[in-house]
């Protein structure tokens, strides 16, 4: 996709972090999208207040409400969306929402672990399910995308590497889950001319990446920037990193 054929995207958990970041940087383009959907929870809450006023100085961005594991509040997004794109494609989903707690194998919970699959893997599975029509829309040239904002700690094969550092049982099961829904997604709408790819940020300086993370949240987006804006059908169904590289499942 190159940043001409972007004419729309929408971007889950868009209030703050990397998905705030990938709606500044979206505006910073040299040929913005007409139409940003930056969706969140709730967009009258404080700290969606920087959200708020990005969109007050920026016709192109639009606030939705969307709480991604709610049955309702998606097919709302949805009704609200189309009303804008008046008969358009959109051409990008951006599933960026995500949650991660900090469980062992000795204090994970079945709660937890229900509550993170619910928004790190249900959610993406909802939204894409009710955007999917949209997404193969005619009315952009080539493909359209979506795109699963997914980690390294979800690759099976890294596991040894990284697991005394950094356990989190809920948040590998999920994320392992959500690559496997990409790759699904990659194959069952191919035919529609969607591309679905994973992709992991980098440990980055964000609320859930805390301070300690190496990698910003500018370098971080900018990466998967490049990576969106060239993106084929051959990458469908694959898992990369920010600067671009395969990670193995």
């Amino acid at each position: 996709m190159s940043d001409n054929k972007i004419m729309s995207v929408l971007v889950t958990g868009s209030n703050r972090g990397i998905g705030f970041e990938f709606v500044q940087q979206f505006l910073k383009r040299q040929n913005p999208p007409e139409k940003i959907f930056a969706t969140c929870r709730d967009p009258e809450a404080p700290r969606s207040q920087e959200l708020k006023n990005l969109s007050e100085k920026n016709s192109n961005v639009i606030v939705i409400q969307l709480d991604t594991t709610d049955p309702a509040s998606v097919s709302s997004s949805v009704k609200e969306v189309e009303k804008h794109l008046k008969g358009q494609r959109l051409d990008l989903l951006i599933n960026n929402a995500g949650i991660l707690t900090p469980n062992t194998l000795e204090t994970q919970s079945p709660e937890d672990m229900i509550h993170v699959y619910n928004i790190n893997v249900v959610g993406p599975m909802l939204v894409t399910q009710a955007f999917q029509p949209l997404l193969k829309r005619e009315g952009g040239p080539g493909s359209s995308a979506i795109v699963n904002i997914s980690a390294l700690l979800g690759s099976i094969e890294d596991v040894p590497r990284l697991f005394s550092h950094f356990p989190v049982i809920s948040y590998r099961c999920s994320k392992a889950a959500l690559n496997m829904l990409t790759r699904c997604q990659a194959e069952g709408y191919k035919d529609d001319g969607i591309i679905s790819i994973a992709i992991h940020p980098g440990w980055v300086k964000t609320d859930m990446g805390s301070d300690r993370a190496p990698l910003t949240k500018d370098d971080s987006v900018s990466g998967m920037m490049k990576i969106i804006s060239s993106l084929s059908d051959k990458q469908s169904g694959t898992f990369l990193d920010w600067e671009g590289k395969p990670i193995p499942w």
